[in-house]
């Protein structure tokens, strides 16, 4: 049996073609909805950090702050072509699904497609590096 063959949508059980169609999700700002059955349980948007494969120590999760999705978490991934000419993706496990899509940016409010996150300037952020002491004996 030969390579399959998907045009703008498709319903896809192959790990590394998974991994391929999700790659593109890296260090971008998405919405995301779980749902079990047909309610939904949570929804959220979040900065996809990584997209991993191959790699069963590595769960996925979805938080504000960083999305983590392992391919192999999932039995399959749909996607199709929205009308924006970007992709919208369904991963599938079970009776479980999470959509998630490009996050919708207000751009006539001047919001970046690679927005990062932004600390309030009425405060300050301590960080304690260790490990890096120097030995000058």
């Amino acid at each position: 049996m030969g390579a399959k063959f998907f045009v703008n949508s498709g319903i896809v059980t192959g790990r590394a073609d998974m991994h391929n169609l999700l790659r593109p999700l890296q260090k971008q700002t998405v919405t995301y909805t779980y749902l079990r059955g047909h309610e939904v349980v949570a929804s959220g948007i979040g900065w996809v950090e990584r997209v991993v494969v191959d790699d069963p120590e590595v769960s996925t999760y979805f938080t504000p702050l960083v999305i983590c999705l392992n391919v192999d978490s999932f039995e399959q991934l749909e996607f199709e072509t929205r009308s924006d000419q970007l992709l919208s993706y369904t991963l599938v496990q079970g009776d479980e699904r999470i959509r998630i899509e490009f996050a919708a940016l207000d751009r006539a409010a001047g919001e970046d497609a690679n927005q990062q996150l932004f600390l309030p300037e009425t405060g300050y952020v301590q960080m304690e590096l260790t490990g890096l002491e120097h030995d000058e004996g």
